[in-house]
């Protein structure tokens, strides 16, 4: 319901990660993210800036190997957190898109916070890496967030070229679609919009 804190932590452990996380979907927009990977602590600064959430994570894993279970690890952890910040989802628009530019990226993101994950990721992969991150791995991270937020997420890149800037304007569509989906509608007044009555 629209008056309780929509707030989560997540104290994920594994042989390969280590990751505690908390999130206030009603904050401000502050975070303070440690993953060892700064490309990600980059996007996922953004991420909160551009979503007004408050969030924080501090992650270790086996990034002497590579960084393709913190990553993904990171997604699962996010998406556990909104799926346990959001409840009932009573009362949500449920549905949020954005389309945002970043020099001459042009990116898209539309989502549906429907208990029924799916992710469409058209994103060119215009250099095998950003930073140290391989760039696969950015879709490793928002299938994870999808699968265990309970998304239908869509990010379809409409023109780019710059690797750095493609994913950081994906970034911000994802957050400010999801923002606009988590908003509260006065006229549900608690209710989940559907015509099933639940998700």
């Amino acid at each position: 319901m629209e008056n309780n804190p929509r707030i989560a932590e997540i104290d994920r452990q594994t042989a390969e990660t280590n990751i505690k996380l908390s999130i206030d979907l009603d904050g401000s927009g502050r975070s303070q993210i440690e993953t060892g990977i700064p490309f990600i602590d980059h996007m996922l600064t953004l991420f909160a800036r551009h979503s007004g959430c408050d969030l924080e994570i501090l992650a270790s894993g086996d990034i002497e190997v590579d960084f393709h279970h913190t990553v993904e690890d990171l997604g699962i952890c996010l998406g556990q957190a909104l799926s346990q910040a959001l409840g009932d989802m009573g009362g949500i628009a449920r549905y949020g898109e954005a389309q945002i530019p970043m020099d001459e990226a042009l990116c898209g993101a539309v989502v549906d916070i429907s208990r029924r994950p799916f992710l469409v990721f058209n994103l060119a992969l215009t250099a095998p890496k950003v930073g140290e991150l391989d760039s696969e791995l950015i879709e490793e991270f928002f299938r994870a967030l999808a699968v265990h937020g309970g998304l239908s997420l869509h990010i379809n890149l409409h023109y780019g070229k710059n690797q750095h800037h493609i994913f950081e304007a994906a970034f911000k569509a994802v957050a400010h679609a999801l923002r606009r989906a988590w908003t509260f509608r006065s006229e549900l007044s608690g209710r989940v919009l559907s015509t099933k009555g639940t998700l």
